[in-house]
């Protein structure tokens, strides 16, 4: 639902009406004052109640998800986009399907590239800068574990060799994890290394 007319008193009582109905904000719709409301006969018989009409205004989140949707239906399935998490500048979403496996791909490659053309739908929609995430059957936070148990690993093997050990590329905030996990070492150092999309991390041993 994202338009609906309702009557009260006044035209305040009538828009929170429509708002507790569409779950809305001000900020979030476009009001349209249909009637204004107006008093009866000695104030009383006839009166007349505000009639307002309340739209949902089109977001840049919205057109996000409309284009998402429109992608996976031309690949012949379904999903449905829910909003987690949602700040000024950082928005997280859940992608609910039947085939989870086929949208994440290998290492979520897949979900990786989705997610950075909504980036570049909802930016090109948006007045600021805004970081879409997008989640399948919490992905996300099993790769993140994969990743610093990754980074374990790579860090034993760096500090019993004495080499650099050279990762495989990452997106962003993938190598963040890496970063993260190994950044309070007193054994190893990390730093990306290699030009988007095959940018990388290093891990180095420390110097004495």
């Amino acid at each position: 639902m994202r338009e609906v007319t309702k009557q009260g008193k006044t035209i305040e009582e009538a828009v929170t009406t429509a708002l507790d109905t569409l779950k809305a904000t001000k900020e979030n719709v476009i009001i349209d004052v249909l009637e204004e409301p107006k008093k009866g006969l000695l104030g009383v018989i006839g009166v007349k109640p505000a009639l307002v009409k309340v739209t949902l205004k089109t977001l840049p989140i919205d057109i996000a998800i409309d284009y998402l949707k429109n992608i996976m239906s031309k690949i012949g399935m379904s999903a449905d986009i829910k909003v987690i998490e949602q700040d000024d500048r950082n928005i997280e979403c859940q992608i609910m399907t039947q085939d989870p496996a086929l949208i994440i791909g290998k290492r979520g490659q897949t979900l990786n590239a989705i997610q950075f053309l909504a980036n570049l739908v909802i930016n090109k929609h948006s007045d600021h800068k805004v970081k879409l995430t997008l989640d399948v059957e919490s992905y996300r936070l099993r790769r993140k574990e994969s990743l610093e148990r990754l980074a374990g690993r790579t860090a034993e093997r760096v500090t019993k060799f004495g080499r650099p050990v050279k990762l495989d590329p990452m997106p962003s905030y993938e190598r963040k994890v890496i970063h993260t996990a190994l950044q309070s070492s007193d054994r190893v150092t990390t730093r990306s290394e290699g030009e988007e999309p095959q940018r990388y991390v290093v891990v180095f041993p420390k110097e004495s």
